[in-house]
């Protein structure tokens, strides 16, 4: 198996802000990506494809072609917007890193030909900040249960539900990796 990434880059603005909490819950939770006025960011996707080289091209798939699918399907819709009210896809969702990077997923994984699979997608936030997302590998303790145990595993929202009784900062810091 062969793996192949692609770096794509779109800024866009957002604002992390529960309707059912008071303001004052929100800062707490949230801080300043609560902030009222929105706030942006510069985001890197990885977008990383697996498969075996054709014997033809040598190629699992044209990089520039995955360039196009990703720019037309993703990136367009993104960059220079606001994911909360402009993007078709984020509607009605918690605009965190984590559901955008499934909501991506979700968005390109379709549009890939068969004998490219989708194997990861990366999403950096800034410097410390991203998430990686692998919607089918599957963990050890869902062994049993098949069916939706990607997303149990690795959704933000099934992860979410798993830990309701953890503070969302310590939530955001199970599926994030910080680095110092």
């Amino acid at each position: 198996m062969v793996y192949l990434t692609r770096i794509e880059h779109f800024n866009a603005a957002h604002k992390l802000y529960n309707p059912d909490w008071t303001p004052e819950k929100n800062e707490e939770v949230f801080g300043r990506c609560a902030n009222a006025n929105w706030h942006g960011h510069n985001f890197e996707l990885y977008v990383t494809i697996k498969g075996k080289p054709d014997p033809d091209t040598g190629f699992i798939f044209d990089a520039k072609k995955l360039g196009a699918l990703v720019q037309e399907h993703i990136t367009d819709k993104l960059d220079h917007r606001n994911l909360n009210v402009d993007v078709d896809f984020m509607r009605g969702k918690m605009c965190s890193i984590e559901n955008l990077v499934v909501a991506i997923w979700n968005e390109l994984e379709p549009r890939l030909p068969a004998y490219a699979k989708l194997h990861c997608l990366k999403l950096e936030k800034n410097e410390k900040i991203y998430v990686e997302y692998y919607k089918h590998a599957f963990h050890s303790r869902n062994a049993g249960n098949q069916q939706n145990s990607h997303l149990q595993m690795y959704c933000p929202h099934h992860l979410l539900q798993e830990n309701a009784k953890l503070h969302p900062a310590q939530f955001l810091m199970l599926t994030m990796k910080i680095l110092f």
